[in-house]
């Protein structure tokens, strides 16, 4: 294993003799240390993550890859999960899902292009009733 200090990823590129998967060049293992709040006390959760790749570099260069994998993902669906709360939602039949899902990226994409960064505070402005939603927009 190499591993890098300040990178909290180790790979291994020595896979000869372990696998015979076409292709597979490195091992990553990471671990991520996540602290949240619990009530009234901080805790941390530590949690270890593995991934493959079809080409060699160093940990620092996969962790990099990883953390800006994770940063997109995390900021794509932080907005529907927590803001638009599509995980409770309960649309699951016939192509409905797929509709709203259009309604929800059409409503953030309007916000977006309208200078709302928080979309939070953009969907609450909105539901002040049509002359605030109008005003967002039409200024």
């Amino acid at each position: 294993m190499d591993a890098s200090k300040s990178a909290p990823a180790r790979i291994c590129t020595q896979l000869e003799n372990i696998l015979s998967w076409p292709g597979l060049k490195t091992l990553i293992r990471v671990e991520s240390v996540r602290q949240f709040k619990k009530g009234k006390q901080h805790q941390l959760e530590t949690e270890t993550r593995y991934y493959v790749a079809s080409f060699i570099e160093s940990a620092e260069s996969f962790a990099q890859r990883i953390r800006g994998y994770w940063g997109v993902e995390n900021k794509v669906h932080y907005v529907r999960d927590v803001t638009l709360e599509v995980d409770a939602s309960r649309i699951r039949m016939h192509q409905l899902p797929q509709i709203f899902a259009v309604a929800r990226n059409f409503a953030l994409n309007i916000y977006r292009s309208n200078g709302f960064s928080n979309m939070a505070q953009a969907q609450r402005y909105c539901q002040f009733g049509r002359s605030h939603t109008k005003s967002a927009f039409l200024e």
